[in-house]
């Protein structure tokens, strides 16, 4: 199983003009100490301070040579599919092969309402805004014109499929995806157990658990939800390694564990141990 990071940087008061550092640091940490990659996530409407997904993997991009780049899930349906694809685009033809594309309905009605967006339809936006952007990655004609691909970009990155439960997207992920990305954040252990019997069922290849906190120093009330998610690598090492080998028995092929600068060190532990 290949274990990655997923950045959880938050601002530093009177930090201006340091955070490209900060963030170009991590990105040198874990490609130095061996993961396999360093993945974003994406939410702008929440209360709280957070920088653009596209712009953060461009930095990661550019100070790094071998990671993974991803998106651990990118909100389609608050954005136009047209200028999605074109910021993506550009995105690929930067990084290559390195770019996993996490793609997902969002979960939170509060981005949606920033933008005027309409949360019920959410799922329904995704999948026609799924089948625009690969339509403006091959080239084709639309409404409004052609999106002309970059060379070398001609059909798009490996998209992934986020979700978390719906049996019917799992499905989806297996036959029409590079790979499906499940949460450790809401899901219990028995829906991630289903989940990957699904996926395989319908001759998924790539599993992915994403959004699993690591806490061995009881921080974890700095982390998302609090440090109340239903999967952490929490409660000593011991226990972190087992919870880490339940995650790999399970099936899951990537593991995407959300980790502060400081606990890069215990992650790389708990690696090396599988």
């Amino acid at each position: 199983m290949r274990v990655h990071v997923v950045n959880v940087m938050r601002p530093n008061p009177g930090e201006t003009g340091r955070t490209l550092d900060r963030i170009a640091g991590l990105a040198r940490q874990v490609e130095a100490r061996g993961f396999t990659g360093l993945w974003v996530t994406d939410s702008f409407g929440r209360g709280r301070a957070t920088l653009d997904p596209i712009v953060l993997m461009s930095v990661i991009a550019a100070v790094t040579q071998k990671i993974e780049i991803g998106t651990c899930v990118l909100q389609v349906p608050v954005r136009h599919p047209i200028e999605l694809a074109h910021r993506i685009q550009s995105l690929h033809a930067l990084t290559g092969d390195r770019l996993k594309l996490g793609l997902g309905s969002g979960s939170t009605q509060a981005d949606f309402d920033l933008v005027g967006e309409d949360y019920t339809q959410r799922f329904k936006t995704l999948m026609s805004s799924l089948e625009i952007m690969k339509r403006a990655w091959r080239g084709e004609k639309l409404d409004g014109g052609t999106l002309t691909p970059w060379p070398g970009t001609e059909g798009g990155p490996a998209v992934m499929l986020g979700a978390w439960r719906n049996k019917r997207w799992i499905v989806y992920a297996a036959e029409q995806c590079a790979g499906w990305i499940a949460s450790g954040l809401y899901p219990t252990p028995a829906e991630l157990e289903a989940g990957v019997k699904f996926y395989r069922d319908a001759g998924g290849k790539r599993a992915i658990l994403s959004n699993v906190i690591i806490d061995l120093r009881g921080n974890a009330e700095n982390m998302p939800l609090g440090g109340r998610a239903s999967v952490m690598l929490t409660g000593g090492e011991a226990a972190a390694r087992d919870k880490l080998r339940w995650i790999q028995e399970v099936g899951f092929d990537d593991v995407l564990c959300m980790a502060v600068p400081e606990s890069l060190d215990d992650l790389a532990r708990l690696r090396d141990a599988l």
